[in-house]
């Protein structure tokens, strides 16, 4: 190759990276979505669900472990209380739910630009959760490190697609258990300027997070406004264990926003069947969301259900399958009518890298999350191997497509301009439509523009390197790491974040658990 073709080449394929990257579609803080949500039950089903878990509620109850304030206060609420189990008369959660609890409310983030709206029309796109390890396409998979969790969050920060920050990335193993969610937090504080998850492996952490926001944003803004949004998880089948209940409750004490999600492999913590995964999923909700509602009536709560499928066969959870998606229409449609926001979906595969399984798998739960109406999405972007692995490309194939859906949400324009009606009468029969004086009007934002698919000819796609969509996303997150440039933070802040930090570490040993 001569080195005047060289240049030809890639001065090229950098003009066609600039085009992509203007025609993407513009940076909103979250979606309205203009479409109605997707039904898949009328009244009669919904209200027998409903009725179902209430019986769940009062004849089987659940499980509140290890938490004696949790059990006197639904005893004085009108609970049976029968050692840790805990039976609710018919109706009474729900009741106590609907009294305070709001439909929708808003995230503050450091910068107000990125401040999001969580319930109503309106959905958040946030990355993957939890995972203990990370690939790439260079180092393959390994344990993540703080410096792979700062990189995620860099990535979602730069991302126009992503809303969130989100909570655990991944898990920087190389930081001791019991220190780890400071440098969490503090990277999501000033890594990144858009809202974020806090900690909840133990209620002290969560009462860190606490008081780290109160130092971000001053502690009367706290006290009045909702800047942290965290992950209950049930312990299903039909228990609350006490290391969930200590972070809800440091959560709602301070007015902070928890996201109350049974986590259910059915077949294994609940029914095969889709009613009675539903029945449960929100029998389990109603018990948590109740608890945080007694603990600070008005505490913001959103609705959250993780159901997956399993092997038959293996036990091992199945991903983009009907099953799961059919759950989520359910209670998406039970979440709108308690009044509370509802958390769900995802981009969710079990496969182990990003190929065509990851693919498939991963559209088939991102589209019913955003056709059923899900406010607030955990796991948008980055999900590999049933959640254990957060793939670097993976992240950003993902965010393309939380872009795509960006575009979708908005409907169909039926502006003067959407009709077109001018533009077919200027044109007439048999003329293309390419040099009308609508398309020019409307060409760059007609389509959505995917940032990474290649729709090229076959000889050009061998020109520019014969890449695969994983490999073409390799060079994409690189190159976002390589621009990235941190958010400003008040110095002072800054230092008052540090100085918080190192004393907490000081206070403790460094322990695994």
């Amino acid at each position: 190759m001569t080195e005047e073709l060289h240049h030809r080449r890639s001065g090229g394929r950098a003009a066609r990276h600039a085009a992509r990257a203007q025609a993407a579609a513009a940076r909103v803080p979250f979606l309205t979505r203009a479409l109605a949500p997707f039904e898949v039950l009328g009244e009669e089903g919904l209200a027998l669900i409903e009725h179902n878990a209430d019986v769940i509620l009062q004849e089987v109850g659940l499980e509140f472990r290890g938490d004696l304030d949790a059990l006197r206060l639904l005893r004085d609420a009108g609970a049976d209380v029968d050692g840790e189990r805990v039976r609710f008369p018919m109706g009474m959660c729900r009741s106590i739910v609907t009294a305070s609890a709001p439909t929708e409310f808003v995230q503050h983030a450091r910068n107000p630009a990125n401040s999001v709206r969580i319930g109503g029309p309106h959905t958040v796109f946030a990355p993957a959760y939890g995972s203990p390890f990370v690939r790439d396409l260079d180092g393959g998979r390994r344990y993540g490190t703080l410096d792979d969790f700062r990189a995620f969050v860099k990535l979602a920060y730069m991302s126009p697609h992503l809303h969130h920050s989100g909570g655990t990335v991944c898990e920087p193993v190389d930081v001791p258990v019991n220190k780890r969610h400071l440098d969490m937090v503090y990277s999501h504080m000033t890594d990144s300027d858009k809202p974020f998850m806090g900690s909840v492996t133990a209620p002290e952490r969560a009462r860190d997070t606490v008081e780290m926001a109160r130092i971000l944003f001053g502690a009367a803004f706290v006290d009045d406004n909702t800047v942290v949004t965290s992950l209950i998880n049930a312990n299903s089948p039909l228990v609350w264990d006490a290391t969930m209940l200590g972070a809800a409750r440091a959560y709602a004490e301070a007015n902070q926003a928890t996201i109350i999600t049974p986590f259910i492999l059915a077949g294994a913590m609940a029914p095969v069947t889709t009613a009675g995964v539903c029945a449960q999923t929100l029998a389990e909700a109603l018990g948590g969301m109740a608890f945080v509602q007694l603990v600070r009536p008005g505490a913001p709560v959103i609705l959250g259900s993780f159901a997956s499928s399993i092997s038959m066969q293996s036990g091992a959870p199945t991903f983009g399958t009907p099953e799961p998606a059919l759950v989520l229409y359910v209670m998406a449609a039970l979440a709108r009518r308690l009044g509370v926001p509802f958390r769900s979906g995802g981009s969710l595969c079990a496969s182990k890298i990003p190929d065509a399984q990851a693919a498939y798998e991963s559209a088939a739960t991102l589209q019913p999350t955003v056709l059923g109406g899900a406010n607030f999405v955990l796991h948008a972007a980055g999900w590999l191997e049933g959640g254990l692995t957060m793939g670097y490309e993976k992240l950003i194939l993902d965010a393309d497509q939380c872009g795509m859906m960006a575009v979708f949400v908005n409907g169909v324009d039926l502006s003067e301009n959407g009709q077109a009606l001018d533009a077919i009468r200027e044109n007439g029969p048999g003329q293309h439509f390419l040099g009308s004086a609508h398309t020019l009007a409307n060409f760059e934002t007609a389509f959505y523009r995917s940032e990474l698919a290649d729709n090229n000819s076959f000889e050009q796609w061998v020109e520019d390197g014969s890449l695969d969509a994983a490999a073409r996303a390799n060079r994409v997150w690189k190159r976002m790491l390589a621009e990235y440039q941190a958010p400003p933070i008040d110095p002072g802040i800054d230092e008052a974040l540090r100085d918080f930090i190192a004393r907490r570490k000081a206070s403790m040993p460094d322990s695994e658990v």
